[in-house]
């Protein structure tokens, strides 16, 4: 099993909770953590944005990607939301084998 962790901004706490309760339930995601108050700078359709927004992050396996994907496109607010995924290179044997019980 690989394990993933992935980062996805929302626009708020509100919808960060919704998604990331969606995720668990789903078993898309073992636990996803909601980080407040973070400023994203960034160019969108020409223009160079400034905002406020939450950071999840998200842990899982790689073969679920996909389908936390799609659910998150599902259920977010955004055009193009960030939904980026890095491999965990190593991890605790309790922690890694939780999460695999509790995925997919």
């Amino acid at each position: 099993m690989e394990t993933i962790i992935v980062f996805i901004t929302a626009s708020n706490e509100d919808e960060a909770s919704k998604m990331a309760r969606a995720l668990v339930e789903a078993r898309l995601a073992a636990c996803v953590n909601i980080i407040r108050n973070i400023r994203s700078i960034y160019s969108w359709q020409g223009k160079i944005e400034d905002e406020a927004e939450v950071l999840m992050i998200a842990k899982t396996r790689r073969s679920l990607f996909d389908s936390l994907l799609e659910r998150v496109k599902e259920l977010h607010s955004y055009t193009v939301p960030e939904i980026i995924a890095v491999p965990v290179a190593e991890g605790s044997a309790d922690y890694l084998g939780w999460l695999k019980e509790v995925t997919g």
